[in-house]
């Protein structure tokens, strides 16, 4: 698949190039027109801060980037002009999709909806697995874009009849300004901000963003620095302390990590993030292990198979962990939700799709056990901490 720009409406599409496509890629919904936009607009970048020789120095993510005129930084989308640092994709979406809210995935969060999906190009790590290379690795100019405005992004959500809007695909850290602008404009309408992401980014900006998300699902890629620094060209500590603010702000938060064979699949390994997650973030924090598709730069690596995901699945169980799914295997049991006290089925699903939804009221069908999670738009709202919030408060 060529480069492009996925636009929404019905199941979404790809455009391959502007040059051949900017005639006939218009795709309508209600009154909102979407079209390959010609230019990027800059605006002023929110977490940085101006240092001599008209520098700049990011503090959006933990690269803390050091920037010098007409330079950009390591994510290719923040650019230095004459001391003033400057996003390059506010309003400039490369992809807007309407997707189930189970393909970001969430398991706990208003199941059976629609989610206005969008993203920018680029990101600030560099996965080697990366499943949206295409526009993650690329500079903004050399994609194509619409442009929409946080306002009309809402209205489009609205007019899709979705329930939630996902910043997600690439990396949403590196649109913050955009995202940030989305989610305020969007929470006051009753419709769901939720990022899905890397986890790369500083506390500071992660305190600024999360009054304005309704839930987090965060990509942990492995558990060692190693395995980050050779895989991703990233760091882990930074993810796990970003995590811990988002369980001690209340906020609901999934986990998922795409299990590759013979890079991150060890019981060892896994074992000790599932017991991470039951010290630090709680037992009810699901965990999402994702079976491997070649991709990217790995492709000479083969699909994980289901016996390591399974297996994986029992490791972290065994760790205290009630809510384990095994992702990117349509049709498997684990793919369901379960309630942890009796087992019964409360959440049938059969991959993106919802072939029943049993919760009554948030609880068990069968013996009444309350199952966590965002089940109403209100939840949200004002989700509580749990027992667990406490000890999750990052210093």
């Amino acid at each position: 698949m060529g480069r492009g720009c996925l636009l929404a409406g019905g199941g979404g599409l790809w455009i391959d190039e502007a040059a051949d496509a900017a005639e006939d890629v218009v795709d309508r919904v209600g009154s909102l027109d979407l079209a390959v936009h010609p230019s990027l607009q800059p605006v002023e970048a929110r977490h940085y801060e101006k240092i001599e020789g008209n520098r700049v120095k990011c503090h959006l993510c933990p690269r803390g980037c050091e920037v010098g005129d007409v330079e950009r930084g390591y994510c290719g989308v923040r650019e230095n002009r004459g001391g003033t640092y400057y996003t390059l994709v506010h309003s400039s979406p490369c992809a807007v999709h309407n997707d189930p809210i189970e393909k970001k995935p969430f398991a706990h969060v208003l199941p059976g909806t629609f989610s206005l999906s969008i993203a920018t190009a680029g990101c600030n790590v560099e996965c080697r697995f990366c499943q949206n290379w295409q526009i993650s690795q690329e500079r903004p100019e050399n994609v194509p874009h619409a442009h929409l405005p946080p306002e009309e992004v809402v209205e489009l959500a609205r007019r899709h009849g979705s329930a939630s809007i996902a910043f997600t695909y690439s990396e949403p850290v590196i649109f913050y300004e955009y995202m940030y602008d989305v989610a305020r404009a969007a929470f006051p309408t009753g419709i769901l901000p939720v990022i899905v992401s890397n986890g790369y980014m500083t506390k500071k900006a992660w305190k600024d963003l999360l009054p304005h998300l309704g839930a987090v699902k965060v990509d942990l890629k492995g558990f060692t620095e190693t395995y980050y620094r050779e895989m991703c060209d990233g760091e882990l500590k930074p993810v796990l302390d970003g995590m811990r603010l988002v369980k001690a702000a209340g906020k609901w938060l999934e986990i998922v990590t795409l299990i590759l064979p013979g890079k991150n699949d060890s019981e060892k390994e896994n074992r000790a993030l599932a017991r991470w997650v039951r010290t630090y973030l709680g037992p009810d924090v699901p965990l999402h292990f994702s079976r491997f598709t070649p991709m990217y730069r790995m492709r000479n690596l083969p699909p994980t198979p289901v016996k390591t995901l399974e297996r994986l699945h029992e490791v972290a169980r065994g760790e205290g962990l009630r809510f384990v799914y095994i992702g990117n295997v349509p049709g498997h049991k684990w793919e369901s939700t379960y309630c942890p006290k009796c087992g019964e089925v409360a959440i049938r699903r059969v991959g993106f799709g919802i072939v029943e939804n049993r919760l009554v009221n948030g609880a068990c069908p069968k013996c009444g056990e309350r199952i966590p999670g965002i089940w109403r738009k209100e939840d949200a709202l004002g989700l509580p901490n749990d027992r667990h919030a406490a000890q999750a408060k990052a210093s």
